[in-house]
């Protein structure tokens, strides 16, 4: 038995990586397990054939490193043949917004690298609930609800999919054979196999960009992380196509503030929405860093999507896991490539089609990524690892939650269940907590705000570990889940 800690926003995703521990696994084993985990019972958050960014904390290592899972338009994207298509601005659905699932490859790098049992023994747990079937909660309910008609748009994702009551039994008898083909063949199968072949037809059937030819061409990138001191810790996000530097940039703003100034509040929201828009600024200039990018930047809207799913975990050995997982917006595409089960992301709504953006669309190009999970170190060891789905917003919510264990000394679990605000992506208006400490009073005397009822998934999934020793960890999930921390003792 490996002794380790783990925190996800589902409970049979948390129970599964805890049981890999108890079986021997590590950290990273755990985390590659609860993920798939996710894929399988939160449709709506995430998929296999979504992205996938971590930053891992080997044992005995000095410093972390980054792993970027994002997949790439397809050779055959471009400006030219979405307008082509009627389009004037990036659709936000649909074939034309999938692009290279990164997830699969981005397993197979971490289980390479730093697992311990390979892959049938961190995909079984997953496989096994595809294949025998999993009680939705009312969080899937409502969203298999809402989104009705986007996946009423597919036949085969409406019948994989209907509106379905909390309490129902979900199965994806196809998925179940998707995660088993991987736990043979690796994910040299997901790219160059039956697989590739399924999700380039499907994409080639619906006129889509990506080809079996993108498929077998990726590849993951390992990254060092970019830093930044705050208070006594030292913050470590992932680089460019991610948004790491906004969260980083917020935090510069922030660390100039006294921590009574830091307490939640109106004062707070005010000063909180400044720090944020002098934070964003950097945005546009934020693309794939294999291309050039364009210094006259001109503005743009965000999508307001963010339907993501974070973990971390922790072992006794040292290693640490803050992993982020998604399929971009509920349920992606809408689009469930025929015979595999699986939801095809729609990361390619974040590209533009304005000429001279740094984020234009280009073929082969990863664009400009909402996904970063975070750690801080202390004294040069790892302190806290820690992160929140919440897509543009993420920055915001990690910046919160960091916020609640640095300044206001919360233990993790008070840290991530306090109530929080979230600023829109163009910057004009305040979403609050009903919850949040004065929020009657916000939304009254300011027109801009926007009460949310307590517990919103909109305000994200955060989950935080703090490291104490080692073998010492205190641990946090997100009420706004359906999650839970999990030990192996």
């Amino acid at each position: 038995m490996t002794k380790g800690v783990i925190a996800t926003p589902h409970r049979l995703a948390s129970e599964a990586g805890a049981q890999v521990l108890r079986d021997g696994g590590n950290a990273i084993d755990a985390a590659i397990a609860a993920d798939a985990v996710l894929c399988v019972v939160y449709p709506q958050m995430t998929s296999v054939a979504g992205d996938l960014m971590a930053i891992v904390w080997p044992a005995g290592a000095g410093a972390p490193v980054g792993l970027i899972g994002a997949g790439r338009s397809g050779e055959l994207a471009t400006i030219d043949a979405v307008r082509r298509r009627g389009h004037e601005a990036m659709p936000e659905r649909g074939v034309l917004t999938v692009t290279v699932p990164g997830t699969v490859e981005a397993w197979g790098r971490l289980i390479e690298r730093f697992g311990t049992l390979g892959w049938s023994p961190v995909l079984e747990p997953a496989a096994a609930l595809a294949q025998d079937g999993y009680t939705i909660t009312s969080h899937l309910s409502d969203a298999l609800k809402n989104a009705a008609g986007l996946l009423g748009r597919e036949s085969v994702a409406h019948a994989l999919y209907p509106p379905m009551d909390a309490g129902m039994v979900l199965r994806n008898p196809d998925l179940a054979s998707v995660l088993k083909d991987i736990s043979r063949h690796g994910f040299n199968g997901f790219y160059r196999g039956e697989i590739a072949a399924a999700i380039a037809a499907a994409i080639s059937r619906r006129d889509g960009f990506v080809t079996a030819q993108d498929l077998a061409g990726h590849r993951s990138e390992w990254v060092e992380t970019v830093t930044l001191p705050y208070r006594d810790v030292v913050v470590h996000e992932l680089p460019p196509p991610t948004q790491g530097l906004i969260a980083l940039g917020l935090l510069k703003v922030l660390r100039d503030r006294t921590k009574a100034e830091l307490q939640p509040g109106p004062e707070f929201v005010e000063m909180f929405r400044s720090a944020r828009n002098t934070a964003y600024s950097i945005r546009d200039r934020i693309t794939d860093p294999d291309f050039s990018p364009v210094p006259d930047l001109v503005t743009s809207e965000v999508p307001d999507g963010g339907d993501t799913i974070y973990l971390c975990a922790a072992d006794e050995h040292g290693n640490l896991v803050s992993l982020i997982q998604s399929v971009a917006f509920d349920f992606g595409s809408g689009i469930v490539a025929e015979g595999t089960g699986m939801l095809l992301q729609n990361r390619g709504c974040y590209f533009s089609l304005d000429t001279d953006h740094a984020n234009r669309l280009e073929p082969k190009k990863r664009t400009r990524h909402t996904l970063i999970p975070a750690m801080a170190t202390r004294e040069g060891r790892p302190w806290l690892v820690y992160g929140s789905m919440g897509g543009d917003g993420q920055p915001q919510l990690q910046t919160q939650v960091l916020v609640n264990i640095v300044d206001h000394g919360l233990d993790p679990a008070t840290a991530v269940a306090r109530p929080r605000i979230r600023i829109t992506p163009d910057g004009s208006k305040v979403t609050v907590e009903a919850s949040y400490p004065s929020a009657g009073d916000i939304a009254r005397h300011a027109p801009a705000v926007q009460l949310l009822p307590a517990g919103h998934h909109s305000l994200g999934h955060a989950h935080a570990i703090v490291i104490d020793g080692p073998g010492k960890w205190r641990a946090g999930f997100d009420p706004r889940s359906d999650g839970s921390v999990e030990t192996a003792d």
